[in-house]
């Protein structure tokens, strides 16, 4: 089976989907036996797929067509000619914003979340109108959809219709536990302190600077209460880089009475991660929705306590291993914050509980459960152009339903 994957949703590697295509590439490579996997990669991104150079057949694409417009036009226009060019069995598209209308093979989608019906006004008006009047239209005509997690796989259902719902299965993301893990926390503190200037025990928030969905307003504003109260030394850490109203963000940070214990070390290198989220005392997530949500997880494995919003699939990924926290409710998070900051047997609980959860997730497991979507979606296509030539097809429910115009 030849496989070709879009990696041009990948954000430079600064977005949790590149974090996504990345990670699933590498553990593919691992598992494809005698399959095939061809990569379709901007030139800027090539050095991020060095890993992979010499295992998969990578297709370089014009830096011309990395602007969203003219991305969605080089999916819809130029890449279902590749598909056919280089006789590719299954297209994987891992982002919704790039699904392809037409199908030049077996089509593959990935889902990580559906935003745009979730929090109105999170985008303009322009991507708000795509996610939500021409996405339902591809995610219908596509051969298997992979959500990352339940919750994501209930909205399909809701707001995609029965159609793209029987082509979903949920796919949970991974984590690399060979970098993700607790041992060397106290070498991880002392470089924090002097790569970073991190001397204070310190709440770590990683996230791209996004106002108001990653809801950092009222998270600044908690601490602040959480200052004003105890007087503790306490810092917050903001990691990732700027991203729609990051400027609101900044302004907020200016004006702090405790600007000087909020740091901002905009995008950090996956490689500096684990280090980071081992010199945290304690990992916040107060996002306002998540289709999945790798940071906390993630924390948890580096052996980080979490404090978590459970908006979105946030509940499912961090189930009981963190404490949660209602993220509309400023005053809860600052009572959490000083909670966990003057409590040490429940970070340390949480610690424990957190790396058992972590274990859940691994690229491995995500990697093989792709690989069998690849080949059922290989399946349906053959059985749709079978039925078109008249001939005999495996009949399945959904495939019957699949027959039918989207």
């Amino acid at each position: 089976m030849k496989i070709g994957i879009s990696t041009s949703v990948i954000q430079r590697g600064r977005s949790g989907v590149g974090r996504y295509v990345l990670s699933l590439v590498g553990a593919l490579l691992d598992q494809i036996g005698r399959d095939e996997l061809v990569l379709f990669v901007l030139a800027e991104d090539l050095p991020l797929f060095a890993f992979a150079s010499d295992r998969a057949r990578i297709i370089t694409v014009s830096e011309c067509f990395r602007p969203a417009p003219l991305d969605i036009f080089w999916h819809q226009c130029v890449l279902p000619r590749l598909a056919k060019k280089h006789g590719l069995d299954v297209l994987h598209v891992p982002s919704y914003r790039r699904l392809l209308w037409a199908r030049p093979c077996a089509l593959v989608a990935t889902i990580h979340d559906l935003a745009p019906f979730r929090m109105p006004g999170k985008y303009d008006p322009l991507r708000m109108f795509y996610g939500r009047a021409i996405v339902p239209r591809l995610v219908r005509r596509q051969s298997e959809v992979l959500a990352v997690s339940r919750s994501t796989s209930r909205d399909i259902a809701t707001f995609m219709g029965p159609a793209a719902a029987s082509r979903t299965r949920v796919v949970l993301n991974g984590i690399d536990h060979d970098r993700f893990h607790p041992q060397g926390r106290d070498v991880a503190r002392v470089d924090a302190a002097y790569r970073r200037g991190l001397f204070a025990p310190f709440f770590l928030y990683v996230a791209r600077i996004e106002h108001p969905a990653k809801n950092h307003s009222r998270l600044i504003a908690a601490f602040e209460s959480f200052k004003t109260s105890t007087g503790s030394p306490w810092q917050l850490v903001l990691a990732g880089g700027n991203w729609s109203g990051a400027a609101v963000v900044h302004e907020l940070i200016r004006r702090s009475p405790f600007n000087t214990d909020i740091r901002t070390l905009g995008f950090v290198p996956d490689a500096e991660l684990p280090g980071l989220y081992r010199a945290a005392e304690v990992f916040v997530f107060p996002s306002l929705f998540e289709g999945f949500g790798l940071p906390p997880v993630e924390a948890m494995a580096c052996g980080c306590p979490v404090l978590s919003s459970t908006r979105g699939a946030l509940a499912e990924v961090v189930g009981d291993a963190a404490l949660p926290v209602d993220p509309d409710n400023t005053e809860e998070i600052a009572a959490r914050l000083a909670l966990l900051a003057g409590d040490e047997t429940l970070r340390q609980s949480l610690r424990t509980r957190g790396l058992a959860h972590a274990a859940r997730f691994d690229w491995r497991r995500a990697a093989g459960e792709t690989l069998s979507a690849y080949a059922d979606a290989r399946l349906r296509a053959g059985s749709r152009y079978r039925a078109v030539d008249s001939s005999p097809a495996p009949a399945r429910p959904h495939d019957v339903r699949e027959a039918a115009p989207p």
